[in-house]
């Protein structure tokens, strides 16, 4: 898989059984072990020896990883993931993209949140935005078939509270620093709404190596926002790659001892290399991992 950005989602002893629940609502979904913690463990992380640390989520060829660990996070609606059901991808039958937009969100929204209730609003005839029993945040969307064709799964990022306002400049920032980036399409608040200003951004798409992302300015006073729950992996080809991206996004130095970087506008990063996978099976990789400062991928 090619994926360069792969999303990082935080789970509380059970990201096997999200893996096990998505797989399920999600048809063709796949989701295996990534890594498992050593037998050997320090006495602080004792609960974990020997069980999963990372599961490999696949929906739709989009990858995610489900961090195995403890309670100190859970993702949150900064971060959510917009399902786009395209009556192209059901042979053009609209009627067939909007039953199985239904039967994904009746799963979904099991044991969940409805953060914005399923029905037709003026930007789509069927949307709607759920949050489910683990915490992750999903948006489904019927989308225009006439449109420019966009991926089933696309990242969402949410700017609110410190960062109020900052989605359009944070988006040009992070376009600068990756291949084939991009700003794409921006619609903008034509009035204050809430605490989102007057041309600040209500729905815009950007581009980072060739993934797309979208983003918008919360339009209401949020509670939350970037942190651990969700962190964005970047996979590097060597050390110059690393060292680029490492000191082109951190800011805050107390993020770095935690095992993860926070950019200027507080969203996680973690800077891996590619063969991450084959590296940790090496003798003594797991200890190395832990005692150096840029390669983070789990410090719990």
């Amino acid at each position: 898989m090619s994926q360069k950005i792969i999303p990082n989602l935080w789970f509380n002893q059970n990201a096997d059984e999200a893996g096990a629940f998505y797989t399920d609502v999600f048809p063709g979904a796949t989701a295996i072990i990534g890594a498992r913690y050593p037998e050997d463990v320090p006495d602080w992380q004792a609960d974990f020896s020997g069980k999963t640390l990372t599961v490999d989520l696949v929906i739709d060829g989009y990858l995610l990883t489900l961090i195995n660990a403890g309670d100190e996070f859970r993702p949150n609606a900064s971060v959510s993931f917009m399902l786009n059901f395209d009556p192209l991808r059901f042979d053009g039958d609209r009627n067939a993209a909007r039953a199985s937009l239904d039967e994904t969100w009746a799963k979904l929204s099991d044991g969940g949140a409805v953060r914005m209730e399923l029905g037709e609003y003026p930007f789509s005839p069927r949307y709607g935005w759920v949050e489910d029993r683990y915490g992750v945040n999903w948006q489904l969307l019927l989308a225009n078939p006439e449109g420019e064709p966009r991926p089933f799964l696309i990242p969402q990022l949410m700017f609110c509270g410190p960062v109020q306002n900052k989605a359009r400049e944070a988006a040009e920032f992070y376009t600068s620093l990756f291949p084939d980036g991009e700003v794409g399409f921006i619609a903008e608040y034509p009035t204050q709404t809430g605490p989102a200003d007057a041309g600040s951004v209500m729905f815009g798409e950007f581009l980072l190596a060739g993934q797309w992302f979208s983003m918008m300015d919360s339009a209401v006073e949020q509670d939350v926002t970037f942190d651990c729950g969700v962190s964005l992996e970047v996979r590097v080809a060597d050390q110059t790659e690393l060292d680029r991206y490492w000191d082109a996004l951190t800011t805050a130095p107390e993020a770095e001892v935690c095992g993860w970087l926070a950019d200027k506008y507080g969203l996680s990063w973690q800077i891996v290399p590619e063969n991450m996978g084959e590296l940790m099976q090496r003798p003594g990789a797991y200890e190395k991992m832990m005692q150096m400062k840029k390669l983070i991928i789990a410090d719990f």
